[in-house]
């Protein structure tokens, strides 16, 4: 069984989203009990919780078993890490997608990062499926080199490229999702999210989703999805926004689980830069053939 340290995630203090002020205290976030922060009229999960999640049917198919538990180790305080990450379709085969602040904090990049699609704790599909190893992360220039903000919100996307042996991942998971790029401005409905929430009674190794309509948050650069349907708990950071069988962000943060009126950000895909991050990675990761280093 994986040993659950931290799940990682970012909250915001309430009111920053539309508005994006840049006035709050943001960092790890340790397990408490959700309170109820989405109104019942407002939750669109069937069966969905306080926080509009519900557990996923397993064994987990399509779409939901390219997604799973992305670990990491943060080399600077000795913590391990939880978020969430989905397969990413590309030439190279070998891409996940996360949120950056996944894979690099505090100036400094993490360690140890590996990949379990279908992660859950009875071990179907997962054990089939494996664990893949990173052999290289890739972030924005402008995440790694300024302080952190709700400015950096539109650019808290990663991308990991893993191995495990010979193999390549999609050759093992299936096709990856295709990123669905949108414009600032634009609005979407009947997202999916899924995530590894962790705290109060939820259990850290199973997968749950979300079902939410979001509209622009309001920040600057690339812009934000924000939804009020779905309050993303700790281990739910980097879990991918399905749409019409594609992945159109990933969750970036959320209100603190005390606010009464939750609402969850999520770092939408772009041309720029989450693009120009895509062309990197996937050349970077074609046609070589990877030994992991621990």
């Amino acid at each position: 069984m994986l040993r659950l340290v931290v799940a990682a995630g970012l909250f915001l203090s309430a009111g920053e989203v539309p508005a994006m002020d840049v006035k709050d205290t943001v960092g790890w976030a340790s397990p408490t009990a959700p309170t109820l922060s989405v109104p019942t009229r407002r939750v669109l999960t069937t069966g969905g919780d306080r926080l509009g999640y519900a557990p996923v049917a397993r064994p987990y198919e399509g779409s939901r078993q390219l997604a799973g538990m992305l670990v990491s180790h943060d080399p600077v305080t000795g913590t391990d890490l939880v978020c969430g990450a989905v397969v990413l379709r590309s030439r190279s085969h070998s891409l996940v997608l996360t949120a950056a602040h996944c894979l690099y904090g505090n100036g400094h990049r993490y360690d140890r990062v590996a990949f379990l699609p279908a992660y859950n704790s009875d071990g179907t599909k997962q054990a089939t499926l494996g664990v893949w190893p990173a052999v290289r992360v890739w972030v924005p220039k402008r995440w790694r080199a300024r302080r952190y903000s709700t400015a950096q919100l539109p650019y808290d996307v990663g991308l990991v490229g893993v191995a495990n042996g010979a193999r390549q991942l999609e050759e093992v998971t299936g096709p990856g999702l295709r990123p669905y790029l949108t414009r600032k401005g634009d609005s979407m409905s009947r997202l999916e999210l899924l995530g590894y929430p962790i705290s109060g009674t939820y259990p850290g190794t199973d997968m749950y989703r979300c079902v939410g309509d979001a509209t622009e948050g309001g920040a600057g650069g690339p812009g934000v999805l924000v939804t009020h349907n779905c309050h993303a708990a700790p281990g739910t950071s980097g879990g991918p926004a399905l749409y019409d069988g594609a992945v159109a962000g990933v969750v970036s943060s959320s209100s603190p689980l005390r606010d009464p009126a939750g609402f969850t950000v999520m770092t939408r895909l772009t041309s720029r830069p989450f693009g120009k991050l895509l062309a990197a990675a996937d050349r970077a990761m074609r046609p070589r053939t990877f030994t992991h280093r621990s």
